[in-house]
């Protein structure tokens, strides 16, 4: 299966199925064969993984995940491909299909998916948790971002998504593309860019160029962190109103308890004057004015209205 994902294929095998891709959910198939593989080499499978895959599809990247892993987790929510799917995969015997969606809300993973994980890590205390996916283009943001807040957070992720949002998580201070995503990925995260992807080696094409990335959590990044939660919280909170002037951004957010020269002692110690925006302020700045501020707030602030990151 994994080596016949060609247009033709595609067209034939769903003809039979009497089903047609749903590009509302993302389903754009990969069908440059030599990418497939290069998405598969980059994630480096080995047999101590355990892989989820979110969009299985037609099961093509299933298969060649499993001919490597120990055991791929896959989840696919078209209840038409998850069939297709499990009619070539019936003979793989580590493979766990799952049809459902792989996010319980915008800010949260299925609970479902993360059991499924825990359970195949659990066989074997060498194990790891990897995830290599073609990433339906809807759900790519969260399932990236809200990973990284898991107890199992993978130790990489390689993917397939859109490169606008590829962009996003890479982008630098004062470019129109950084974001509370790419501080939070920033923050965590080690991230390259692999390869820009033409619509051509997609069925259906999509409207937009893709990427495959490739992102590996940092054990050193995260432990810097006190916090992780309130980090995420207030990188989102700066970012609402990115070119306005940091000043005012947090005054409002803090506006129930801290008061204006509490947070402009905070600002004067970290030599921001009045014309610092928070789009402007590189990682490690962000960081630190995070923790500035915690360490002045009671111990169980109660801020409103404040949202995670996953945009």
């Amino acid at each position: 299966m994994a080596q016949r994902q060609t247009v033709s294929f595609l067209m034939q095998r769903f003809r039979e199925a009497g089903i047609r891709p749903d590009t509302r959910h993302g389903q754009n198939f990969l069908i440059d064969l030599n990418l497939v593989q290069l998405l598969v080499a980059e994630a480096q499978i080995g047999p101590r993984d355990v892989v989820l895959e979110v969009g299985t599809g037609t099961g093509s990247l299933t298969a060649l995940l499993a001919a490597r892993a120990a055991a791929v987790i896959t989840v696919e929510l078209d209840a038409q491909l998850h069939q297709l799917a499990s009619e070539e995969l019936c003979e793989v015997s580590n493979v766990v299909m799952l049809r459902q969606d792989a996010l319980k809300n915008k800010n949260r993973l299925h609970p479902a998916v993360l059991d499924a994980v825990r359970q195949a890590l659990g066989v074997d205390e060498s194990r790891q948790f990897k995830l290599a996916a073609n990433l339906p283009y809807n759900v790519a943001t969260p399932i990236l971002s809200n990973l990284l807040s898991t107890d199992v957070v993978p130790v990489s992720m390689t993917a397939t998504i859109q490169k606008e949002l590829a962009d996003r998580i890479m982008a630098r201070p004062s470019t129109k593309d950084y974001s509370a995503l790419s501080i939070w990925m920033q923050a965590l995260c080690d991230c390259r860019l692999v390869r820009i992807l033409a619509p051509s080696v997609f069925w259906p094409r999509p409207k937009v160029h893709s990427a495959i990335i490739q992102i590996v959590p940092n054990e050193a990044k995260r432990q810097r962190i006190p916090d992780l939660d309130f980090v995420h919280r207030f990188v989102r909170g700066l970012f609402l109103h990115r070119r306005k002037f940091l000043r005012g951004v947090v005054v409002s957010y803090f506006r129930d308890v801290l008061d204006k020269p509490a947070v402009d002692e905070v600002l004067s110690g970290m030599q921001l004057g009045p014309d610092a925006r928070a789009e402007q302020l590189e990682v490690e700045q962000i960081l630190r004015l995070c923790e500035a501020f915690r360490a002045r707030l009671p111990e169980t602030p109660e801020i409103g209205g404040l949202q995670p990151c996953s945009e």
